[in-house]
């Protein structure tokens, strides 16, 4: 009787909560948008690299409102959003534009556990695009600025009893401002696509100790046989001590302890190593100490793998995955959702995008001009998806010239606020996600855009995280520095320059528009490099284009990209529709033929 009063309370509140929330618009939606549950909205934990068994899922149907920039906190509300997905989509249940002339208020209640009592409490915000100020009961606690890195509070003291209140106030400029956008324009067209703003992250609650474990950076060396871990604290001191333990499955591997804010050392003899073909991770289990009594722990993972630059037989510098070249081949991802913009509907569709890229026999990724959320990295981790990853665009850029070694001025166009803001958010992405052993290629920038201080930039990529690639500028005006030149060419492949120092590599090709009926953003507009009729079509020329690109592997070329994944609103040179329910190319032919891709490299 009980359980079936539960369900019944349950199916009350559910639909109650659907009559406040429903998708707007009549866009085309994916087959996730349907499971879609107010209620229940991305419940997966939102950090599996670092995890703790207790925590509080934010996400849900909150109050929102658009005022004009620069007002106190709103008297009352327009409605409600359906958190984390952005004002701008049809699964926020708003789907309305912002703009730089106002700031768009969220606000919530919530209410701890009672066993959360005496603990501190973290506040986690997975993303919000892109300046916000954060209030606890009418305290304000704090802001950030940046539109893809992950911040938290510790909101301890500003909690009441019983009911707490939360508001966020967000505004964003778009390109109408110095920050990183990506792809985004308040007027989207072709290449570009709908602004996002707002909180487009899960937002979520986590109790720790006083003394606890900020984030866990291992950091293989396969040469020697051993992991390094890093483990950064909060609230420690000399007599704390960090405990890792390395496993696999219920093995202890090794064993290590270091004073915290000193890094581990674990031998790892015999190590399975990572790689595409066998996406191993080691289970490791990260404890904070004090006199033998454990503080916080954490469950993470790693992997023993490395990503480095050699030469191969020929004496061609390439890109060598475990000591060993690999031809690096996969699709420009730009992470966008006909429903969701930047956020996936559920975590199976976010998952979707990544299994069909290994189904079609890709082995990397390049996520162009977005950041994806913690989850995403923790996918290709374990399906076994080297990551290249771009720093989204921001500001202005100077002239292109793609074809030759820039020989102008490299001061760019932006203001000392915007230089400094591209160091900022830059960090912030690099230090939060260097972590995953999936990721190999840092990439500053994008052909021309938002280019400044090219080689500076560069160098101090290396600096923050020295155990991967930079690619300086991915088909960009190119400089002698970095680890890696990068061409662009559309639709066939073409190398055009080579260097003998560093890895080449095709950073974008492909581009083959198929539009078809019944799944597109705007059935009157639709663009692709060059345009097909039938699938037929299009396949016969992938396949045309991936042979074509063997003799240039030969040649030199360590790395492909094709354009792209799926269509992205008016773009249709997707590998799949924009709301990911047809595959435009035969699947096995794709398969076969970037296979063979993949193999030319060892022939």
């Amino acid at each position: 009787m009980k359980k079936l009063f539960s369900l019944l309370v349950t199916t009350m509140v559910t639909t109650a909560l659907m009559a406040q929330w429903q998708p707007q618009g009549e866009r085309i939606k994916t087959q996730w948008a349907d499971k879609v549950n107010p209620t229940n909205v991305l419940p997966e934990y939102p950090r599996p690299i670092m995890e703790r068994a207790d925590w509080m899922n934010l996400n849900g149907l909150w109050d929102y409102a658009i005022r004009p920039a620069g007002q106190v906190s709103p008297g009352s509300y327009d409605g409600s959003i359906l958190v984390p997905f952005c004002v701008e989509s049809s699964l926020s249940g708003v789907q309305k534009t912002v703009g730089r002339g106002n700031e768009l208020w969220y606000h919530t209640f919530f209410t701890l556990p009672k066993t959360w009592k005496g603990r501190h409490v973290l506040l986690h915000f997975g993303a919000v695009d892109w300046r916000c100020e954060v209030f606890v009961n009418d305290i304000k606690i704090g802001g950030h600025q940046g539109g893809y890195a992950a911040f938290s509070f510790d909101i301890t003291p500003y909690l009441g009893a019983g009911k707490q209140e939360l508001v966020v106030k967000v505004w964003d400029p778009t390109d109408d401002g110095f920050g990183g956008i990506g792809k985004q324009r308040n007027k989207p067209n072709g290449i570009w696509y709908t602004s996002v703003t707002g909180i487009w992250q899960t937002v979520w609650l986590e109790p720790v100790a006083a003394k606890h474990i900020t984030q866990v950076i291992p950091q293989a060396n396969i040469d020697r046989q051993k992991l390094v871990v890093e483990t950064k604290t909060a609230g420690t001191d000399a007599a704390d001590v960090v405990k890792v333990t390395l496993r696999e499955g219920k093995t202890v591997i090794s064993t290590g302890m270091a004073v915290a804010g000193q890094k581990v050392e674990l031998a790892v003899k015999d190590a399975k190593l990572w790689s595409p073909d066998s996406p191993f991770l080691y289970d490791m289990d990260v404890e904070l100490q004090r006199e033998g009594k454990t503080l916080d722990a954490v469950k993470s993972y790693a992997a023993m793998r490395k990503i480095s630059l050699g030469r191969d037989r020929d004496g061609i510098m390439r890109m060598m995955l475990n000591n060993k070249p690999l031809f690096q081949l996969g699709p420009l991802d730009q992470g966008y959702w006909p429903d969701g913009l930047y956020t996936a509907p559920t975590d199976e569709a976010l998952l979707y995008d990544l299994q069909k890229t290994k189904d079609f026999g890709f082995n990397m990724v390049r996520k162009h001009m977005k950041v994806e959320s913690d989850r995403w990295f923790t996918h290709c981790d374990r399906l076994g998806l080297v990551v290249w990853q771009d720093q989204p665009m921001s500001d202005d850029g100077p002239g292109w010239n793609n074809r030759t070694y820039w020989n102008r001025s490299d001061e760019g166009r932006r203001s000392a606020e915007s230089q400094q803001n591209f160091r900022n958010e830059w960090q912030e992405i690099i230090e939060q996600f260097r972590s995953y052993p999936c990721v190999v290629v840092w990439t500053p920038f994008n052909e021309s855009w938002g280019q400044f201080k090219t080689k500076e930039i560069a160098e101090w990529t290396k600096q923050l995280d020295p155990s991967r690639l930079v690619n300086p500028a991915s088909g960009g005006n190119h400089f002698m520095t970095g680890d890696i030149l990068d061409l662009h060419n559309y639709p066939g492949p073409d190398m055009y320059l080579f260097d003998a120092t560093r890895a080449t590599v095709l950073g974008e090709f492909g581009g083959l528009g198929l539009a078809l009926e019944g799944h597109l953003w705007q059935p009157d507009r639709n663009w692709g490099y060059v345009q097909f009729k039938n699938t037929d079509e299009v396949t016969a020329r992938y396949v045309e284009n991936m042979r074509a690109l063997k003799p240039f592997i030969q040649r030199g070329f360590s790395a492909a990209v094709y354009t792209q994944t799926t269509d992205v609103e008016i773009e249709v040179n997707g590998l799949m529709t924009y709301d990911r329910k047809v595959i435009k190319i035969r699947e096995d032919q794709m398969r076969q033929v970037n296979q063979e891709v993949i193999r030319t490299m060892a022939e």
